[in-house]
């Protein structure tokens, strides 16, 4: 196969944001069609540059074909769809049931979003894990809040530790994201600012008492909905095809999640920490997005570079 046809094949496959196993059977489906169209043009008398030029304008557009077939493969089953929403309705469920505040339910939550994750990791990570690597974030944010009662000396001494590794699997989990689609990125954090919005409204000095259980009990339906609004909207993503559907659904459905606890957080969060929230929801998808297309100029520069070593 020449080299335009494989810098073609390289442009489609850039374009298809699907899982290892998808990416490898399209592309070499595609990679027979091609050399079976190019030695059929070559057989009427053509040179192999003009038959994989003749081939290059049967196929048609590279980002075009990638669309198509992104739109063929990227919806997920209603099964799919349930597993995807599964962790915002087992969090709606303990609140919703009043079980937020029984270690035994959170233990059993926390280790179900340890066997999801681990059984999507040897998956080769299927569209339903992201939210689910969402989640796993949270003993994290657990682990920080905790630190904040600690005596100042150990407080200054742990922070640094804590950072450096919170940080560190931040990183290494929206990785695992970025490396599919920086959609799905996006998708697996829209919760945050949801969850902080109730937390601030709840607490907002972090201090926790025996009047913020109190809070969480009165508040408990609302974020209950809240968590329901997120699984339905995870759902939608998972069974809708076309991408920017996908998106659409992401950037109306976060501010009018977050305005909802808001509304029902009852004055508790100011409109300060609102807005911040709300440019917060634009960076989960602006800068996901900024980051993509830099990694991906940047693999072309190094595969251009390669290729003109070879």
């Amino acid at each position: 196969m020449t080299t335009t046809l494989e810098s073609y094949l390289e442009s489609i496959r850039s374009g298809l944001r699907l899982g290892p196993a998808e990416e490898r059977e399209v592309i070499s489906e595609l990679r027979t069609h091609i050399e079976d169209s190019l030695q059929e043009l070559k057989e009427t008398g053509l040179s192999e540059e003009q038959a994989a030029g003749a081939c290059l304008r049967l196929l048609g557009s590279a980002r075009m074909i990638a669309r198509q077939i992104y739109e063929a493969h990227s919806q997920g089953t209603w099964q799919q769809a349930l597993l995807a929403a599964m962790p915002h309705l087992l969090f709606g469920a303990l609140f919703a049931l009043n079980w937020w505040n029984h270690t035994f339910w959170l233990t059993v939550t926390l280790i179900l979003i340890s066997a999801a994750v681990g059984y999507g990791l040897w998956r080769s990570k299927p569209q339903w894990i992201f939210p689910w690597l969402g989640y796993s974030l949270l003993p994290v944010v657990i682990v920080g809040i905790l630190l904040m009662h600690l005596p100042r000396t150990w407080f200054w001494v742990t922070i640094p530790l804590y950072f450096l590794i919170a940080l560190w699997w931040l990183h290494n989990t929206v990785l695992q994201a970025m490396k599919r689609d920086w959609l799905l990125a996006s998708l697996m954090l829209l919760p945050a600012p949801i969850i902080v919005g109730w937390v601030l409204a709840v607490e907002p000095d972090f201090t926790f008492d025996e009047f913020s259980s109190a809070r969480v009990y009165h508040f408990a339906p609302f974020i209950a909905l809240s968590f329901l609004a997120l699984g339905l909207t995870i759902a939608a993503f998972i069974r809708l095809r076309q991408r920017w559907l996908r998106l659409a659904t992401l950037m109306v459905s976060g501010p009018l999640i977050l305005t909802m606890v808001a509304y029902y957080a009852q004055g508790r969060l100011s409109l300060y920490a609102f807005l911040i929230l709300f440019l917060a929801l634009g960076g989960l998808f602006a800068i996901p997005a900024l980051l993509d297309r830099r990694i991906r100029r940047a693999t072309k520069r190094v595969r251009a570079f390669t290729g003109i070593w070879r």
